[in-house]
């Protein structure tokens, strides 16, 4: 099985950044196209951010271009969020994804086989 583990959320004050990481576990984490999603009290899980196995090609939701940048160190097995210029409506449960797949854009929850426990981002106004 593939672990993935989130950590960096917490409080932060609206305008303020954040960085989350996503530590994978499993030797072939590094191919796997990684994603990030959110989830708020009483909405579905949408898609956030995902980047391809190489980090050649990332995508955003609307909501977040321009704020938000993925990367990964695939030396480390490790995904990161940078979230600038933090909003009160990205509150929500961040989750990290893995597709050992990929092949498009991954843009939906039922393209991706591994996921974390989440981590809380409360987004004060």
């Amino acid at each position: 099985q593939v672990q993935l583990v989130e950590s960096g959320g917490g409080l932060v004050q609206a305008g303020g950044s954040l960085r989350l990481s996503c530590a994978a576990s499993g030797r072939t984490c590094s191919n796997y196209h990684m994603g990030w999603f959110r989830q708020a009290p009483g909405k579905e899980r949408e898609f956030v951010t995902s980047i391809s196995w190489s980090g050649r090609s990332t995508y955003y939701a609307d909501s977040v271009k321009g704020r938000f940048t993925i990367s990964r160190d695939n030396a480390k097995n490790t995904v990161y969020l940078q979230m600038n210029s933090l909003k009160p409506e990205d509150t929500a449960v961040y989750y990290c994804a893995a597709d050992p797949t990929g092949g498009g854009t991954q843009r939906r929850v039922y393209e991706y086989d591994y996921w974390g426990q989440g981590t809380q981002i409360t987004v004060s106004s």
